[in-house]
């Protein structure tokens, strides 16, 4: 699976992509979870299973989502919670969930 973090600037999100790659299983390991900024979300978001918002452009989902929506790519924001605590492993979860649903 492909995630991609949409975020600001990126100093915490790349943290919250480092916990999530350290919450990979065994199986999981080839798995690519990367951040980019949020202006360039139409070059990079073909390229992801699920896209993730950081809490602090989750004003952008709604425009995000009507983008993605055609390639079948789901967009949302990931809990401010777990961001602030850079909970890679509920992230990652979520990430996870959301992929298995659009199936």
């Amino acid at each position: 699976m492909k995630i991609l973090l949409v975020c600001a600037a990126g100093m915490s999100t790349s943290l919250v992509v480092n916990k999530m790659k350290k919450a990979l299983g065994p199986d999981e390991q080839d798995w690519i979870i990367e951040a980019k900024p949020a202006e360039r979300f139409e070059d990079e978001f073909k390229k992801y299973d699920v896209v993730l918002l950081g809490p602090q452009i989750r004003f952008k989902k709604d425009e995000f989502e009507k983008i993605a929506r055609e390639y079948n790519i789901p967009v949302e924001t990931i809990n401010t919670a777990d961001y602030g605590l850079a909970n890679g492993e509920k992230i990652l979860d979520f990430a996870k969930e959301l992929y298995e649903n659009k199936k």
